[in-house]
């Protein structure tokens, strides 16, 4: 696998992690940053998010994930294209990636694309002014989809949240994530991006060193324990693993996690998933009792995602299951 690295077969990998039933079993770098080096995930973020809501859900600072969104933002209206349907849109419409929003970072005529917002001061109340979501009739609709949910990603709409968490828990995005999150698992550098008016984005760009990251992997599969400590809800773990929405043929979504499985010999191993920008990914796999994660700087290029897939299929998992 190194030498494959090394020539080039997976490109700009620069960390690869695995831990074992709870012990670090594999760890190197291929560059120069090494194991303190802070890497830019990217949308990784997103899954970070999702784990900041179960926790303020979990100290009853948020009263569950059909909470409406709008009372949390009523800084940021009266709102563009007013409809009724965005008054309900809750916080799992946002942690599912099925809001109501016009949001579609994969297609670049889409309003509500990610660029556009990198563009203006306000992402907050971008989000919340775009029109809302047509279905076609060569489209499924909500309810003739899987689970009642039709799959749009929305980096925006994730942006949402941090509105959401700062106006329940009264802390900052990065001051509630440091006390609830990180000092239990004891992570000591990160570092955040922020939106133009000053607020930590949910919706990516959070650097984690390769070591903190394989650690909120493990967070979830030891069931929302860390070191003896119950850090999170042994529920949310589960329920934002669960699939809420249907991507295509091969991948659900839960609550800011990838749902897949992974085809290795005659074996069809489940998995979730933090992923990224680049071709990182956190990948946790209960059945093989072990976390994977994979650091890449391949960002932007086609078939990103597919080369750090062929390496946990090539290599990685088959590895650890012998």
């Amino acid at each position: 696998m190194e030498e494959a690295i090394r020539a080039g077969s997976y490109p700009k990998t620069t960390s690869v992690l695995i831990a074992k039933g709870g012990h670090l079993a594999y760890e190197r770098y291929f560059d120069a940053l090494g194991p303190s080096g802070l890497r830019n995930t990217r949308s990784a973020t997103k899954t970070v998010a999702g784990i900041l809501i179960g926790l303020a859900i979990d100290r009853g600072m948020i009263p569950g994930v059909e909470a409406r969104v709008l009372p949390y933002l009523s800084d940021k209206q009266p709102i563009q294209n007013p409809d009724s349907r965005k008054e309900s849109m809750s916080i799992e419409d946002l942690l599912a990636m099925s809001s109501i929003l016009e949001c579609d970072d994969s297609n670049r005529f889409s309003r509500g694309n990610e660029e556009r917002m990198y563009l203006v001061e306000d992402w907050m109340k971008f989000a919340l002014d775009l029109p809302v979501r047509g279905f076609p009739s060569w489209m499924a609709k909500p309810n003739d989809s899987p689970y009642g949910r039709s799959f749009s990603y929305c980096t925006a709409g994730v942006g949402l949240l941090a509105g959401v968490l700062v106006r329940a828990t009264g802390f900052s995005v990065e001051a509630f994530a440091q006390q609830a999150l990180f000092e239990p698992l004891r992570i000591r550098s990160v570092a955040w991006q922020f939106n133009p008016l000053g607020i930590a984005f949910t919706g990516g760009g959070l650097a984690l060193s390769s070591p903190d990251l394989l650690k909120l992997g493990q967070l979830y599969l030891n069931h929302g324990v860390w070191n003896g400590q119950r850090v999170l809800s042994e529920n949310w773990v589960l329920r934002s693993t669960q699939p809420h929405v249907r991507v295509d043929e091969e991948t659900e979504y839960g609550y800011l996690w990838w749902l897949r499985r992974f085809a290795v010999g005659s074996q069809r191993l489940s998995s979730y998933l933090m992923q990224g920008n680049g071709g990182n990914k956190v990948a946790v796999f209960p059945e093989l009792d072990s976390v994977v994660v994979v650091t890449a700087e391949n960002y932007n290029s086609p078939g990103m995602h597919e080369a750090t897939d062929r390496l946990l299929t090539d290599f990685i998992i088959p590895g650890i299951i012998t």
